[in-house]
C-alpha cells in the first residue's frame, strides 16, 4: 500500500491536493488516471478516479474537488495513511516534439494538464495555456500553471480572474488566429465538445480526457463507454483521452 505524503492540503475552495509516496517503476503518463478505495469499508464501496495531476520523484500528486461523501472522507484524511489505488490506468496523451500546442482546462479538468504541460515542454513544444474556471476562487496553482507555458490566459465566467467569459470562446479565437499543431482539453462535455468542433475546423488534431464516472476503471462493467465513430469504446481503457473528432459528441450533451 502507498503512504500519504502529507495531509490534503486545500489550493482553493473546496479543492484539494494529495501527494501519494509511490513506486518508482510505477511511472504515469500524462492523462492516465488512478482509482482510489476511499475507505476501508464498504461505503463507499466502488473506487473513485482521479487523473494525475503530477508526478516526480516517486511522488504521485492529484486534485480533486470536495462533492461527495468519498472526496468528504478524503479530505479529513491524515499524513503516513495507507493509500489502496491501483494505477496507473488508461490511455493518456501524445506527446508532440518542436510543435506549437494549445491546452484548454475547465474547472478541475485543468488537474491532468498540468502534468502533460511539463512532459511538453521538455520535448521543446511551444506552450499556450487558457485555464478557465467559473471564479477565481476556485483557480488552483495558477502560478505552477502558468511556468509551464510560453502563454497563459486565465479565463473566468464571473471576471473575477483574468478575462471574463468562457473558455471555448477564447479558445476559438486562438484556434482561428494560431496555427497549432495539436489541441488538448480536459474539461466539462460541452466545453470539450465546442473545442473539438474549432479544433475540426481548423484542421487541427484534438485530444480530449472524458471525465466519466468509472466503475471500475478497468474496462468490465462498461459503465463509462462512448459513442464514436468507429464504435462503442469504454473511456477507462481505450481513453480516458481520447481523438476528440471522433467521438459523438450529442449523444453526451443532448
Amino acid at each position: 500500500m502507498n503512504t500519504l505524503i502529507q495531509k490534503p492540503e486545500e489550493v482553493a475552495e473546496g479543492h484539494y491536493r494529495l501527494r501519494i509516496e509511490t513506486p518508482a517503476t510505477l511511472v504515469p503518463r500524462p492523462g492516465q488516471f488512478i482509482n482510489i478505495r476511499v475507505s476501508t469499508g464498504t461505503d463507499p464501496l466502488i473506487r473513485r478516479p482521479f487523473s494525475v495531476y503530477n508526478y516526480e520523484d516517486g511522488a504521485l500528486e492529484i486534485i480533486f474537488r470536495v462533492i461527495g461523501k468519498g472526496t468528504e472522507i478524503m479530505r479529513g484524511y491524515e499524513a503516513g495513511r495507507g493509500i489502496d489505488y491501483i494505477g496507473p490506468l488508461g490511455r493518456g496523451f501524445s506527446l508532440c516534439e518542436h510543435s506549437s500546442v494549445l491546452l484548454v482546462g475547465g474547472g478541475v479538468g485543468n488537474a491532468p494538464l498540468y502534468y502533460l504541460a511539463r512532459e511538453l515542454k521538455k520535448k521543446n513544444n511551444r506552450i499556450t495555456y487558457i485555464y478557465g474556471a467559473r471564479s477565481a476562487r476556485y483557480i488552483y496553482c495558477k502560478d505552477q500553471y502558468r511556468a509551464r507555458a510560453d502563454d497563459f490566459a486565465a479565463v473566468t465566467d464571473d471576471g473575477t480572474a483574468g478575462l471574463k467569459g468562457f473558455a471555448t470562446t477564447l479558445a476559438d479565437e486562438y484556434i482561428r488566429k494560431n496555427a497549432y499543431d495539436r489541441v488538448y482539453v480536459c474539461g466539462p462535455t460541452v466545453m470539450m465538445a465546442a473545442i473539438a468542433a474549432s479544433a475540426s475546423i481548423a484542421g487541427a488534431p484534438v485530444e480530449v480526457s472524458m471525465e466519466n464516472y468509472f466503475g471500475c476503471g478497468v474496462g468490465l462493467c462498461s459503465g463509462c463507454t462512448i459513442e464514436t465513430t468507429e464504435g462503442l469504446k469504454r473511456a477507462c481503457v481505450d481513453g480516458p483521452v481520447l481523438n476528440g473528432n471522433i467521438i459523438v459528441w450529442q449523444s453526451l450533451t443532448d
